[in-house]
């Protein structure tokens, strides 16, 4: 039997046109049953099966593998996601406690799946973590449907392996950020669109436009991001007059607006003091959310998405500034660069290279192709999306986390594959091989970089790197004069070449609890203030105490003031990726006996506790299983509630306790609201401490 290669097949009819699952065509003058397939054909169909089977199955493998040492992962989701299985306002709003007082800063839709599992299963988290890695499994799944359209079979599981292994995806797809549903949906939105594209299918398109509405209620305006290649490609491609093209692609604008406009219709139209308050609004509204935090201010920084905080306030937070605004951290600065040097270029940048040059010698053998031309509408689309994401991530001057660029894997895969798959089937043309070598080179000197920066054993892979990809380059450039047989070969060293690095990085990350809001992927960890170092990953800022800010408590250690003064909230956890914070900090480990005393009675109140902060709240929250106010949100700075809220929530008796050091530290932590709120607490009640955390009885009698 022949050995496959990555050429593209030839376009099926419309008649004919599948995702090559479809019966085989009645043979002529039958009645329309199907008959049974030649053997050639039915081997050829078993062993692509049998080829997607081992890809999903080693994807699930790496993505579902030890899952449960991460814990809850990201606290801050997890508690929502809690809230989320015991009360459906809380499900529906996507609200932080049960109590419904306020939202995380994200629509609710990442939290749908897996508080439905945790409605199922229990709260776990397994239950937690499980839909996010059947979500990678489906995202690497789709993305084969996609190529082998255009590129053929094996193309297509190059695709789906390269997806499968980016650390960034082994990262996220083991995580409950809501990255795992967007890159999920985006991935099915360009499946839609290439099918869409191929037959003019304004209904196609029509689902597409549903898909990516359904995404914004996943991650807001992150999910436009893929909205010009669309159009590009459909108004380049689609086999029907322009008139019609643009008729449908507003067809599909429109159907998308319904999608999303649904849910933020109903925010929007419901009474406030109905539903919680909108997390990281500064006038709880989703729309302020929408174009501020999670808009404008993603794009511009500043004064914008500062988490319901006075302009300017974000960079003392930490949001603007540490969090990778303009002025550098976390994500480095703003510039071209910025996806190379910084932590992100070891959890996606091994192929964005490749997938950039294999496009663009695509582009030019492809020039005198008819306009509708399948290989390259494909082509057009990922290229497009990985540009427009690639340049929005790295000049964004407003909060930048290195796991964003999990939006960007399903495109550089297929983009490599698709385009590297045409150039392989054109490998007679001078300019298809050059293109070959020449990216292979690029690709190599790279990956041998990236490697350079990771300890051992990491660092030791380069030289096998570098000698395997010196092979295949000089073979790519003989490719069309060798036998069929070496030429599998070199095409063979080519892929493994490319992909030893990133897979190496992924296995690294699967093999690596992560929990926190700041995690990243592979061996090399950043500075928080510089570039990347080699090292292992604790999610902190680089010269921040174990247990926060300088002036925080190290982890687990000390006991709180048994009465601090009015306004303090105390000493907090810190950024924590892996291990505890401090008392009330993320991811601290809530003692037996506060957890014992805010059990009891808790069916008496509302909330069995309050606290400054989401992130001190959740830990709370997950070691009770109870609703536990975040005052002032995720920053503790969101205007909510008021002090005149929350004093008469107390005297309605619906708090039980106020918790003393929450939030998580810092220069204007705790500020505005929760700041009066501390300092009311402490002028009227009587302080105890109780597992290193001080903490107020409110049902008690004020002073």
């Amino acid at each position: 039997m022949a050995l496959p290669t990555l050429s593209s097949p030839p376009a099926p009819t419309d008649a004919a046109a599948s995702d090559g699952d479809s019966a085989p065509p009645a043979h002529p003058g039958s009645t329309g049953a199907p008959t049974s397939p030649p053997a050639s054909r039915w081997h050829s169909t078993a062993a692509h099966r049998a080829g997607l089977g081992a890809l999903l199955l080693g994807t699930a493998v790496l993505y579902l593998w030890s899952l449960s040492a991460s814990g809850y992962g990201n606290t801050f989701y997890s508690a929502a996601v809690q809230a989320g299985s015991q009360s459906w306002k809380a499900f529906f709003f996507g609200s932080l406690d049960a109590g419904n007082a306020i939202t995380v800063d994200k629509p609710p839709a990442s939290l749908w799946l897996m508080a439905l599992s945790v409605r199922l299963f229990g709260l776990s988290s397994w239950s937690i973590l499980a839909p996010q890695a059947l979500l990678g499994v489906a995202t690497v799944g789709v993305l084969y449907a996609s190529v082998r359209r255009t590129s053929g079979h094996a193309a297509a599981l190059v695709a789906g392996a390269l997806l499968a292994v980016t650390p960034a995806a082994t990262l996220m797809f083991r995580f409950n950020n809501p990255d795992a549903l967007l890159v999920f949906l985006l991935t099915l939105a360009t499946y839609l669109t290439l099918r869409a594209t191929e037959k003019a299918s304004g209904r196609w398109l029509v689902a597409a436009g549903v898909v990516v509405g359904f995404a914004f209620l996943t991650k807001m305006l992150q999910a436009f991001l893929v909205l010009p290649a669309f159009a590009l490609v459909y108004l380049v491609a689609a086999p029907t007059p322009v008139r019609r093209r643009i008729l449908h692609l507003l067809t599909a604008f429109g159907a998308m607006i319904v999608a999303l406009g649904w849910w933020v219709a109903v925010v929007e139209l419901v009474p406030a003091s109905w539903r919680p308050y909108v997390g990281g609004s500064t006038n709880n509204s989703i729309l302020d959310l929408v174009v501020g935090y999670n808009g404008l201010g993603r794009i511009f920084g500043e004064g914008r998405g500062t988490g319901g905080v006075a302009p300017g306030a974000g960079r003392a937070l930490g949001e603007a500034g540490a969090f990778g605004g303009g002025g550098g951290g976390f994500g480095g600065a703003a510039g071209v660069t910025r996806l190379f040097v910084q932590v992100s270029s070891g959890m996606i940048t091994w192929l964005l290279p490749a997938a950039l040059l294999l496009a663009a010698v695509a582009l030019v053998l492809l020039r005198r192709a008819p306009r509708t031309d399948r290989v390259r509408a494909a082509v057009i689309v990922w290229t497009g999306s990985t540009v427009v994401t690639a340049l929005t991530f790295s000049f964004m001057a407003g909060i930048y986390h290195d796991y964003y660029v999990v939006a960007l894997a399903p495109s550089i895969a297929a983009g490599v594959a698709v385009a590297g798959a045409y150039l392989w089937s054109e490998r007679s043309r001078v300019l298809a091989r050059v293109g070959l070598s020449g990216t292979l080179a690029v690709t190599t000197v790279w990956a041998v970089v990236l490697l350079g920066r990771a300890p051992a054993p990491y660092s030791t892979l380069r030289w096998g790197v570098a000698a395997v990809g010196l092979v295949a380059v000089v073979g790519l450039l003989l490719s069309h004069v060798l036998p069929r047989v070496l030429a599998a070969v070199v095409l063979g060293l080519a892929v493994l070449g490319a992909g030893t690095g990133p897979a190496a990085y992924a296995l690294n990350t699967a093999a690596t609890p992560h929990q926190g809001s700041i995690v990243t992927a592979g061996p090399v960890s950043g500075t928080g203030f510089g570039g990347p170092r080699a090292g292992t990953r604790t999610g902190r800022f680089e010269g921040q105490p174990p247990g926060g800010f300088p002036g925080g408590a190290p982890d687990g250690a000390g006991t709180l003031p048994t009465a601090p003064g009015p306004g303090q909230t105390g000493p907090t956890g810190g950024f924590s990726g892996g291990g505890t914070g401090g008392p009330g900090g993320e991811g601290a480990a809530v003692s037996t006996d506060l957890t014992s005393l805010l059990r009891a009675d808790a069916s008496r109140y509302r909330w069995v506790a309050a606290t400054t902060g989401s992130q001190s709240a959740a830990s709370y929250q997950l070691a009770t299983e109870l609703p536990v106010m975040a005052i002032g949100g995720f920053s503790g700075g969101d205007p909510s509630p008021t002090l005149a809220q929350f004093q008469g929530y107390v005297a309605d008796g619906q708090i039980h306790y106020y918790l003393s050091g929450g939030n998580r530290g810092g220069p204007g932590a705790g500020s505005g609201s929760a700041s009066q709120i501390a300092t009311w607490v402490a002028a009227h009640y009587t302080a105890g401490a109780v597992g290193g955390v001080t903490i107020y009885d409110l049902s008690q009698p004020g002073r």
